[in-house]
């Protein structure tokens, strides 16, 4: 379970007061694959690879690879526990940045709904569609935010729409869109154009994306 995993990196690894912490949600799909299994259309999913580049970038990344469909809205308010926790031993709300692609994007928007933290940074990849805003109208962001979409993917527009309806005051929100042609394709893979300014945003050069 990624509580534990949580756990053992809190314990594990020696904290310093710049450290700054991602936690990375993966798409649907390698919750009912394998990571060497390849997607029909889009491929393997790189999920380590993506994982290496935060690494190799300096954050302490916590991450697991999810089971089974597993309940968005509950697997955030695991998540919501595990970062107030890492709040409590001294690390400053802007220096944790909760990453989602896809689904992983979905569970992050609870996240941001759930733990309300207007320090907190997000960045939600592909996963804002129009019809959201009737569907799940729970919803409310919440930290900073940066969303990112695809023009050729079908599964991620704009979501300025979310933004307005959001009672939370947001201090920074940027949009981006790529135009990769990889339809959702794209956030299988550890691509610069998505991977660079949401590293960015974690270091919090909000201003510079």
């Amino acid at each position: 379970m990624i509580y534990i995993l949580f756990f053992a990196v809190l314990f594990v690894c020696e904290k310093d007061s710049d450290d700054k912490y991602i936690f990375f949600l993966h798409n649907r799909f390698l919750e009912y694959h394998e990571l060497q299994d390849e997607h029909p259309e889009y491929g393997r999913t790189e999920y380590t690879e993506i994982i290496s580049v935060f690494k190799e970038n300096g954050f302490q990344v916590i991450s697991e690879k999810r089971q089974g469909n597993v309940n968005a809205r509950a697997y955030a308010m695991r998540m919501v526990s595990q970062i107030d926790s890492l709040i409590k031993t001294g690390i400053e709300p802007h220096k944790i940045t909760v990453v989602g692609t896809s689904k992983g994007g979905y569970i992050a928007q609870y996240v941001s709904t759930l733990a309300n933290n207007p320090d907190l940074n997000f960045v939600f990849i592909a996963s804002f569609r129009d019809t959201d805003i009737q569907n799940i109208p729970e919803i409310n962001y919440c930290g900073n935010i940066l969303t990112i979409y695809e023009k050729s993917d079908p599964y991620g527009v704009s979501a300025i729409a979310r933004k307005e309806s959001s009672t939370c005051k947001i201090k920074n929100f940027k949009e981006i869109e790529l135009n990769t042609k990889m339809g959702h394709g794209f956030l299988f893979k550890p691509l610069n154009s998505w991977m660079k300014p949401t590293m960015m945003w974690a270091n919090g050069n909000y201003n510079e994306q």
